[in-house]
């Protein structure tokens, strides 16, 4: 009777038992469906590599590797002295275009004024031109008939004194009268008067013609001079609009020079973690070659990769309780920022424009991974590393 007892006491016993297990079970796998864990995840933040962006020396270099830095602080200085005298050239080179521009505009009014100045002249000069060609040929026309006219007062001379040295020697002889030899004189007299007049008159021709020739000759210089004048005005404007084209450039390359110099003085944009240092001073830093790597402070997350299968139990916002594994006994309160849409697949590829399949098929198939983004809002700065494991539970 007694051993009755006990068996049922134990078969009683191992029920509850059971019954509990069962329980605990049933818990244990609600719990891990409706509130997913996986040790699959790690510690991420941004980081930025520096690296020079200008050709120099290393003459300052104020951090040190897995150093904290402020934003603002001071990374390392590149020798500005290069930089310095480029800027100064080209700040000189804007400066001398501008006088020179200044000068070009300056000689431009001055010309402009004079050459008003002369065009109103010109037509003055223009109608006096005319007057002056007139005058030439009427001057001209006068020359020629006072050669005309000293021509034939010179023949009658010639004949008169001719009449006159024949004559006279027959008075001697009394074939002639004192009174034809008095004729012959008076007609020899007034033949040179008149030719003397006729030389006179061809002389005073002759300048008046000089004198026309020398007006139109200066019209024509004061003509000449206002063209020289315009020619000199547009050269002038088209060398000011040379000038003025080369203010871009030269801004450019000033703009280039203090962009440079600037570029010499390197400083933290953000706080954070200096890391993977290995330059030192003296060094000659090379463009687009990182120098060091900076790891931005200021937002630090946990990518966790879970099962496809509970991906339904989570959406974005969900509270996740994160643990890192440097101290596992430290919580931190986390919530998921995303959760990923795609990874690559590994059983299918494309192979000239069409998938592969594999003939062979695998009898255990694994779930696929997603990673699932989650947000740290109060991380802790001696515990957060990029890379450190942490294991997370959605909650």
């Amino acid at each position: 009777m007694t051993t009755d007892k006990n068996q049922k006491g134990f078969a009683f016993v191992a029920t509850v038992t059971m019954l509990v297990a069962l329980g605990l079970l049933s818990g244990v796998v609600w719990s891990t469906n409706h509130n997913p864990r996986t040790d699959d995840a790690s510690v991420r933040a941004n980081y930025v590599q520096f690296a020079p962006e200008v050709a120099g020396r290393l003459i300052h270099v104020n951090v040190h590797d897995n150093e904290f830095v402020k934003q603002g602080t001071l990374l390392y200085q590149i020798d500005p002295r290069p930089y310095q005298d480029a800027l100064d050239r080209a700040l000189s080179d804007q400066a001398l275009l501008e006088e020179q521009i200044i000068d070009m505009r300056r000689r431009i009014n001055a010309q402009t004024n004079g050459v008003q100045g002369a065009r109103a002249g010109v037509e003055a000069a223009k109608a006096r031109s005319i007057t002056a060609s007139n005058s030439v040929r009427a001057a001209s026309a006068s020359v020629v008939r006072a050669k005309a006219a000293l021509e034939a007062a010179e023949s009658r001379r010639t004949l008169a004194e001719s009449n006159l040295r024949r004559i006279e020697p027959l008075l001697a002889k009394q074939f002639v009268t004192p009174e034809q030899v008095d004729e012959r004189r008076n007609t020899a007299r007034v033949a040179e008067r008149q030719y003397d007049e006729a030389a006179a008159a061809l002389r005073q021709a002759m300048a008046q013609e000089a004198q026309a020739k020398s007006v139109q000759n200066e019209t024509v210089a004061v003509i000449a001079q206002t063209a020289a004048r315009a020619e000199e005005l547009v050269w002038a404007m088209d060398r000011v609009n040379q000038l003025e084209s080369q203010r871009s450039a030269k801004a450019a390359l000033a703009d280039k020079a203090k962009f440079d110099l600037e570029r010499t003085t390197v400083v933290a944009t953000f706080d954070g973690y200096v890391t993977n240092l290995n330059i030192s001073e003296g060094e000659f830093a090379k463009p687009g070659v990182p120098i060091f790597t900076m790891i931005d402070n200021r937002k630090w997350w946990v990518m966790a990769n879970y099962r496809e299968s509970e991906l339904g139990f989570m959406h974005k916002g969900s509270h996740v309780d994160i643990y890192i594994m440097t101290n596992p006994q430290i919580k931190f309160d986390g919530y998921i920022e995303s959760i990923g849409n795609g990874v690559t697949p590994d059983d299918t590829r494309i192979d000239q424009g069409l998938v592969n399949v594999e003939h062979t098929l695998n009898w255990v198939h694994l779930a696929a991974r997603f990673p699932v983004r989650i947000h740290v809002p109060h991380p802790d700065p001696a515990l957060f590393r990029i890379g450190a494991t942490a294991i997370t539970i959605v909650r």
